[in-house]
């Protein structure tokens, strides 16, 4: 079944690696070259196709129109999108043409960006049971001074939030997976679990332990 994207007429196979391939993340780079959003393949074609941004190519920084990146063919392995009448090469770092703004500074302290920085587990017994069995944990109680913000806030199951009460994880005898800090940089690239390589020339270390948003 063919699947259009804006003027773009691709199609595959199999409905299913199509729809894998197109939800793939993408570094969404400023016309600086900095690391401000992540969209999926999808969006970064459209973005492409309207000129709005460029594909940036990491083994040599070599930039490409649309017109450009449908030319190049994909190397033995590679992932491509099948298009009517040729194989597109997927993006997987492009640059904005017009955009030069900066990503935010700091990260706000909430509870969303609690789940996507614990990544959605109980930070004492190392259970994911879902949203609705987590909720914020005082490190330091309230009852006892403390208060909330990055280092002093974490998830915990109902369970172990019951079981730790208004102690601190010493007085309770448990122990946290991790110390808990402030994310050093904006919340945007970490919700993919996969690791890519090439978004290591443009993106801190700190993509790696960091779980952020779509």
């Amino acid at each position: 079944m063919p699947v259009r994207i804006r003027s773009v007429n691709l199609t595959m196979g199999r409905r299913c690696i199509f729809s894998k391939i197109l939800q793939r993340p993408t570094l969404v780079l400023n016309r600086n070259w900095q690391p401000v959003h992540v969209a999926t393949v999808a969006r970064a074609l459209v973005l492409l196709w309207n000129e709005s941004a460029r594909v940036v190519d990491p083994s040599d920084y070599q930039t490409y129109t649309w017109e450009d990146w449908s030319k190049l063919r994909p190397a033995e392995g590679e992932r491509f999108i099948q298009a009517v009448r040729f194989r597109l090469r997927v993006p997987e770092v492009i640059s904005l043409t017009d955009y030069d703004r900066l990503p935010a500074a700091t990260v706000s302290f909430s509870r969303r960006n609690i789940f996507k920085r614990d990544h959605y587990t109980c930070q004492y017994c190392g259970q994911q049971p879902g949203m609705e069995e987590l909720t914020l944990d005082h490190v330091i109680p309230r009852a006892q001074g403390g208060i909330s913000r990055w280092d002093n806030g974490v998830l915990a199951c109902l369970e172990c939030n019951k079981q730790k009460a208004d102690r601190t994880p010493e007085q309770a005898k448990m122990r946290l997976k991790r110390k808990p800090v402030q994310p050093g940089w904006n919340l945007q690239y970490a919700v993919h679990q996969q690791r890519i390589e090439s978004w290591s020339k443009f993106v801190s270390a700190a993509y790696w332990t960091v779980e952020l948003e779509k």
